[in-house]
């Protein structure tokens, strides 16, 4: 086991030059320094192990042109599919359940959809906290009327807005969404029109989820069968509902059965395809969405188009002038792996942070480490850009670069540089074509347009998205083919339709099993440990960290008041906290919301308390997500009670 002791978390500067390791010391370097160090570094790995061994993190925190780049620069300059997000860490799963059902991975409705709802599933989403600006539409609704069910492990803040709180034993979302589907069929408020005409599996689907009786439930999840009674009835009733869903869903080791359980009820309901009834997934980051949706993912090309499709591929190799492997690329768990192995040699990271972001993070310091070649670019020097080879400082994609984003509606919206990149800092575009221009590729862009309207050339779901129209318009959803009109803002209406060739693909249901997680509790580890996002810090506080908030109150392990108790410890009383992988120190808070047995951290102050030295490495096999949600831990006193 591994000690990780307490210290203060640090203050990050802007980088402002670019930097080179000499004799195992980052030093300052000219531009043309360290771009020639960084080429030279990918060249020499690519002619040793072939174009494999290279692997991108691209930012989900940068603008879609810049997504576009990155991806096309692993594609075209190095001739590899290995380029991936840290949609990995959070929201791959949703993309793969959605897209295997109805062959896109965003969510199904806009944010106004959410005002409109009758009934309101937020299933693992703390979104009051997580979520703050998706939660005024939630407020929204529950003001015109629309009752809110919340099922999360936490009684969170969202919890307190809900008509009705189920709090379920972590990691038995499947469970319960079998029980909610068997009280709606036996009820006979499964929706048998919309099921016969636009799904398949419905009988399998059925048996499958049969043995989950309300009262089988209760014992496994630990909510009561009233409860799920009422949730189902009041879903299955609803003409309009909203089925929302976080990390609490993504994070699990099964966590793509889990994003197919949930969209097992839209299914089974028809709450799916029409305006007001749908999907929504909330991504946490400004671009994760578009991040992907640009194909800064490993097995799909811009516009989500598989890489596998002979024809896509075609259509792609004559508008690059490159070929494209015709293979799926690593995900960011198997890179990692792949350094562990030695396959992967040389990576070129924009923007991520993963020895601070990834579960069991003292083991992707270790495989980051093995590296002949790391390049990073960020506007920070975070402890990803500390082990760097080369660091290339890069401008802030929210405030000094122009561009899109794409939101959690899959809204693109249009972005302006209002400052100017401090010190010699450059835009993330710059430093690509750069790169690629020292690696025999001649690209020169005269702006983010000219970058989106090449991405609109190849993507027919954002060909009628002109830079104008979004102005325009202030955002458009994706899909917009056309360049005169725009789409319903909810997807899959097809599903609806009477003539089965415009209905097309049959949705499938998915036949699923009960998988509790990896890391059993036990007398040495008796606690189960989830992790989330408070509203004051963003992800592993490297931006947040440098503002003041008075809502700040810095790392602690989140204990009920029973477990406290027994325990012998007091509020802001340091403990040990010990998992299989790891162990760190931090301060007792006391919270009431919490169930005995369930203890609760953050990832926001990673330099004073490294949270992921707990958690597990376990991941989904479909999407690569490693189970954040649910670590098994000790709680040890650093000062033993005072006898009498």
């Amino acid at each position: 086991m591994r000690s990780m002791k307490r210290k203060k978390t640090e203050h990050y500067d802007r980088l402002t030059h670019p930097l080179v390791r000499e004799n195992g010391v980052l030093r300052r370097a000219t531009w043309e320094e360290a771009l020639d160090r960084a080429a030279e570094g990918f060249r020499r790995n690519v002619a040793a192990h072939g174009p494999n061994a290279f692997a991108m993190l691209s930012c989900a925190r940068s603008t879609n042109e810049m997504n576009y780049i990155g991806q096309k620069f692993t594609r075209v300059v190095i001739g590899t599919n290995n380029v991936d997000s840290c949609n990995r860490t959070c929201h791959a799963p949703s993309v793969a359940g959605l897209s295997a059902v109805f062959g896109s991975g965003g969510g199904t409705s806009s944010y106004q959809e959410v005002e409109d709802a009758d009934v309101i599933l937020m299933w693992g989403s703390a979104a009051r906290n997580a979520h703050p600006i998706f939660f005024q539409h939630v407020l929204k609704g529950i003001r015109k009327g629309a009752r809110m069910f919340a099922v999360d492990p936490r009684r969170t803040g969202t919890a307190q807005w809900a008509d009705r709180w189920l709090g379920l034993n972590v990691g038995t979302d499947i469970p319960l969404a079998h029980a909610v589907a068997r009280e709606i069929i036996h009820a006979g408020l499964h929706n048998t029109t919309f099921i016969e005409r636009a799904t398949e599996g419905f009988a399998e689907y059925a048996a499958s989820v049969e043995p989950w009786t309300l009262s089988a439930a209760e014992q496994v999840t630990g909510v009561p069968a009233e409860a799920i009674r009422e949730m189902a009835h009041a879903y299955a009733r609803a003409d309009r509902a909203q089925l929302v869903w976080t990390l609490g869903i993504t994070e699990h080791h099964n966590a793509t059965d889990n994003v197919r359980a949930l969209i097992n009820l839209s299914l089974l309901t028809g709450h799916v395809g029409r305006y007001g009834s749908g999907l929504s997934p909330l991504r946490g980051q400004n671009n994760v969405q578009g991040g992907g949706d640009m194909g800064a993912i490993p097995n799909r090309l811009p516009g989500f188009q598989d890489i596998l499709d002979p024809a896509i591929r075609a259509r792609f190799e004559a508008a690059w002038q490159a070929p494209i492997q015709p293979r799926y690329g690593l995900n960011l768990t198997e890179m990692l792996e792949a350094m562990a192995e030695g396959e992967v040699t040389t990576c070129y990271l924009i923007g991520e942070n993963p020895v601070q972001s990834e579960a069991d993070s003292l083991s992707c310091v270790k495989r980051l480490s093995m590296l002949d070649h790391l390049v990073v670019q960020d506007i920070f020097l975070t402890k990803t850009a500390q082990m760097a080879d080369v660091v290339l400082p890069a401008g802030a994609a929210w405030c000094e670069s122009d561009g899109t984003f794409t939101n959690s509606e899959r809204r693109v919206q249009r972005v302006r540089a209002a400052l100017v990149p401090p010190g010699e800092a450059r835009d993330d575009i710059w430093i690509l074509c750069e790169l690629a221009r020292r690696l025999g590729h001649d690209w020169n862009y005269s702006g983010a347009e000219e970058v989106w309207d090449e991405l609109r050339s190849v993507s027919p779901a954002h060909y009628g998205m002109t830079y104008e129209r979004l102005a325009e318009h202030q955002g458009i959803q994706w899909p917009c083919p056309s360049t005169e009109e725009l789409e319903p803002p909810f997807l899959h209406g097809r599903l609806w339709e009477t003539d089965p060739d415009r209905r097309g693909r049959p949705a499938p249901f998915a036949i699923l099993r009960h998988s509790p997680p990896v890391d059993l509790l036990d007398d040495e580890y008796p606690f189960r440990l989830t992790t989330g996002r408070r509203l004051d810090s963003y992800n592993t506080g490297v931006q947040s960290s440098g503002f003041a908030s008075p809502l700040r109150r810095g790392e602690n392990i989140e204990l009920s008041p029973e477990d406290a108790a027994a325990l012998g410890v007091t509020a802001g009383e340091e403990v040990r906290i010990s998992s299989r992988r790891g162990t760190v120190v931090a301060p007792v808070y006391i919270d009431p919301a919490l169930r005995p047995g369930l203890v609760f951290m953050t990832m926001h102050f990673p330099d004073e308390v490294d949270t992921n030295a707990l958690t597990i490495e376990a991941t989904c096999p479909i999407a690569g997500t490693a189970e954040f949600k649910a670590a098994a831990v000790r709680i040890d006193r650093l000062v033993p009670a005072k006898a009498g």
